[in-house]
């Protein structure tokens, strides 16, 4: 089985906590910077880390790092990269994030387009072709230069992890899914503990928590860009994947997860959020002020 290496972004400050899952998962850490984590694995990581990591945005298979400090650098060493080995004839390609921080080159729209040029002459080469329809499934490349360092990887997960699948309503300022499984899991709170939520909103927190407690994984409910990739045969992944995850699942475990917030109509988004997402006979929502809030 090919081995690759991945890279999984994160929010500043909770890399310690992405690195702990991927490290449980059985991957190999490659680097920890600033916000993504670094890791090599087989094939079949791709559906794992996104099924599974609770504290990533997404997962991106890397395609190389290089140094590049001028435009012609850049379009030469993006030319030079073994694409024919991700994207096939028909497949649909563009870059669709660049990001740069303290480098020589940093214009967004420049880089995305220099780098694009030089994927359609690196694949009219190797398809001989001058000319590509690009309607088959997405591979969307997402870059980071840092520091002059530049990082390209292709973008597995689709729509940010963050989006469970069960979060159809929320309140004004509601807490990403991704965040508030990392809080949970920075506190020594455990599945036979109680966990109190006084200001709960959209239910976030207790359900991310109930999730957690049964050890649910994240993206049980949701589909991933990766699984329409043909050329590289993933969809066996995300099976078996899936197959792991409902086998993990531990049903006989009941929790004590009380959610309350002041607002009645976000008390009931947060109920409909909890069926959804499958944990809603382990949670007790209620409208209640927190100075009215007591528990033993």
């Amino acid at each position: 089985m090919a081995v690759y290496e991945y890279v999984s972004p994160c929010h500043f400050g909770l890399e310690a906590v992405l690195k702990r899952e991927i490290t449980d998962l059985g991957y190999e850490i490659v680097s920890v910077e600033d916000g993504r984590v670094t890791y090599r694995a087989n094939e079949g990581a791709v559906a794992r880390a996104n099924l599974f990591l609770r504290t990533t945005e997404r997962v991106l298979l890397l395609v190389a790092k290089f140094k590049a400090e001028t435009f012609d650098e850049l379009f030469e060493k993006t030319k030079a990269l073994p694409w024919e080995d991700f994207i096939p004839r028909d497949g649909k390609f563009w870059v669709t994030k660049a990001t740069s921080i303290k480098s020589k080159l940093f214009s967004p729209s420049d880089i995305q387009s220099i780098m694009k040029k030089a994927m359609v002459e690196r694949l009219k080469q190797k398809y001989h072709m001058d000319w590509f329809a690009e309607n088959g499934s997405d591979y969307p490349i997402r870059v980071t230069i840092m520091k002059d360092e530049v990082t390209v990887g292709i973008d597995t997960s689709g729509e940010s992890l963050h989006r469970r699948g069960y979060r159809r309503l929320s309140s004004k300022a509601p807490l990403t899914e991704t965040l508030a499984a990392a809080l949970l899991m920075l506190t020594p709170w455990k599945w036979d503990r109680v966990l109190v939520d006084p200001f709960c909103g959209s239910g976030t927190i207790p359900i991310e928590a109930a999730m957690l407690g049964l050890n649910m994984a994240p993206g049980r409910k949701r589909s991933f860009l990766a699984e329409q990739w043909g050329n590289l045969s993933l969809a066996k992944h995300f099976a078996a994947a899936r197959e792991e995850a409902d086998d993990l699942v531990a049903r006989d475990r009941t929790l004590t997860i009380q959610g309350y917030d002041i607002d009645r109509d976000i008390v009931d988004a947060a109920r409909q959020n909890a069926i959804l997402a499958g944990v809603d006979g382990q949670i007790h929502f209620q409208a209640k002020p927190v100075k009215e809030l007591s528990s033993p």
